[in-house]
């Protein structure tokens, strides 16, 4: 009887878990400016952000041509899309710099950020 209620318990859980990752597709909203990784958690492009070695939100690979976005790197108000300001502290989103098999494309520019 109890194996009977322990299974059941566990469907009941489960089935609802399994229809939140099935509605969200993972990628890069461009209405939102945001991007939405495989777990179904979704992170602003935009904001604080901490570059860091292991465990991050996001992997990016920084490009000279063909990103996914254009970042501006500022000082004071990351509140548009395509702003960053880097933090060590309390950050909005962790990124991990890499060569190959990144989750998004950016390029550094000095005006005009955003998706394209």
């Amino acid at each position: 009887m109890k194996h009977l209620l322990i299974i059941a318990l566990t469907l009941i859980l489960a089935v609802p878990m399994m229809a939140q990752k099935s509605d969200v597709k993972p990628g890069i909203d461009k209405k939102n400016c945001t991007y939405t990784n495989k777990d179904g958690k979704t992170f602003n492009l935009y904001g604080k952000v901490k570059i860091v070695e292991h465990f991050p939100d996001i992997k990016v690979q920084i490009v000279e041509s063909f990103p996914d976005v254009e970042v501006e790197l500022v000082e004071h108000f990351p509140d548009q899309c395509g702003k960053v300001k880097l933090v060590e502290s309390f950050p909005d989103v962790k990124v991990q710099i890499v060569n190959s098999f990144p989750d998004i494309k950016v390029k550094i520019v000095e005006h005009f950020p955003g998706v394209k």
